[in-house]
């Protein structure tokens, strides 16, 4: 008879797979735990970078896939994707009948998770609650926030704020982010880049030799400001061109708005000769963390650069309003969608010291979370805390 608490985790989008890796590393190792891994969403869709075969080749058995997501990139498709998420979601958790439900951070189609799971009286956990930016991500996280059980939060500050907002602090943890137990191994065994990109990824664009340094590129569309893209996208492109080093670009995730990001980099690339960028869908999390470490800068508006990148001490150029209010270390520099401003903070991060920061955790958050969902009794209502 089989007497493990079952734990379904739901992965929505390319970015949260390396973000709870070492999670479901460690509920999977776990002897009392068995792990109910479900793929939903921009994660299983190749034109944002599939995760499923870097899952597959990690090791992890994928009990359930559901997909949902509606062409359009705008505010409709999001919230019809939400909608269609919630109702297969709801079989998927009827099938597997999960202890406890884990979902991660704050896109969109989490909110899917979240609904099922507190409408079917399935415990839920929420990693990553209590941070803020000022988009739709954080009424996003907030709500998961007030719809969660459990919160394994990854700073004091988040800690407090889900609190403030009314949680039980017994069920509050700052276990630190999952994603630091990647950069942890990654900064302690990464003496040089141990692959080459370009046979590893392929891609498109120039292959620019990155020995003498390279930035790297990541820029996503604002949810809220998602007319604006195209334009936002513009700016750092020229401002890119203009400097002329090399450069590895990331294509951006499946939000409101990444029509106009990637129409803008394709335009772009026809008006413009790019000898020293090279284009890329996705990498696999350990891989992007090395690649993060050697490199001179990161520009964009990731929480890569807010979170793993404060760990490992890369230099970050953050552009618009995406992190607004998010804690940071000293490796962040914020700019505006401005070319000068944008090209003078590169050039600022590059010569600047590496500053390593412990704000979003040591690196052992994954057997945290594991230990703690062994251990929590298993509650889908809430205390009322006012």
């Amino acid at each position: 008879m089989n007497n493990k608490r079952k734990i379904a985790v739901v992965i929505t989008a390319r970015p949260s797979y390396s973000r709870v890796k070492t999670v479901l590393e460690a509920i999977q190792m776990h002897s009392s735990l068995e792990l109910q891994l479900i793929i939903a969403a921009s994660a299983l869709l190749d034109r944002y970078g599939s995760a499923v075969n870097f899952i597959e080749k990690d090791g992890f058995n994928i009990a359930a896939k559901v997909f949902n997501v509606l062409e359009g990139e705008n505010l409709t498709a999001a919230a019809k994707t939400t909608g269609i998420g919630i109702l297969e979601l709801s079989t998927v958790f009827d099938n597997l009948k999960p202890d406890i439900v884990v979902t991660v951070a704050d896109r969109f189609e989490t909110m899917a998770t979240a609904i099922a799971a507190s409408y079917m009286n399935i415990p839920l956990a929420h990693i990553q609650g209590g941070e803020v930016t000022g988009n739709i991500d954080e009424k996003v996280r907030h709500s998961i926030t007030k719809l969660a059980d459990y919160h394994f939060v990854a700073s004091e500050s988040a800690k407090e704020r889900v609190i403030k907002l009314g949680e039980d602090a017994n069920f509050v943890f700052n276990t630190g982010c999952p994603s630091i137990d990647l950069a942890k191994q990654v900064k302690e065994n990464s003496v040089q880049l141990p692959f080459d990109p370009y046979e590893k990824y392929g891609g498109v664009g120039a292959k620019p030799d990155l020995k003498n340094g390279y930035l790297v590129v990541m820029q996503h569309p604002v949810t809220n400001e998602y007319q604006d893209s195209r334009k936002h996208i513009e700016a750092t492109l020229q401002a890119v061109y203009e400097l002329n080093k090399p450069t590895l670009w990331f294509w951006p995730n499946v939000d409101a708005g990444a029509d106009g990001t990637s129409t803008g980099i394709r335009a772009f690339r026809e008006t413009h000769q790019l000898p020293n960028v090279h284009f890329f869908k996705n990498m696999e999390g350990k891989d992007f963390l090395h690649l993060l470490n050697h490199a001179d800068c990161l520009i964009g508006n990731s929480s890569v650069g807010i979170r793993e990148c404060a760990y490992l001490g890369v230099p970050v150029v953050n552009i618009g309003s995406r992190q607004n209010r998010r804690d940071r270390g000293e490796n962040v520099i914020d700019v505006n969608y401005d070319i000068v401003a944008i090209k003078n903070a590169i050039l600022n991060r590059i010569s600047s010291i590496k500053n390593s920061s412990n704000v979003y955790g040591g690196g052992d958050a994954g057997k945290q979370i594991a230990d703690l969902l062994y251990e929590v009794p298993l509650l889908f209502h809430k205390t009322i805390m006012y």
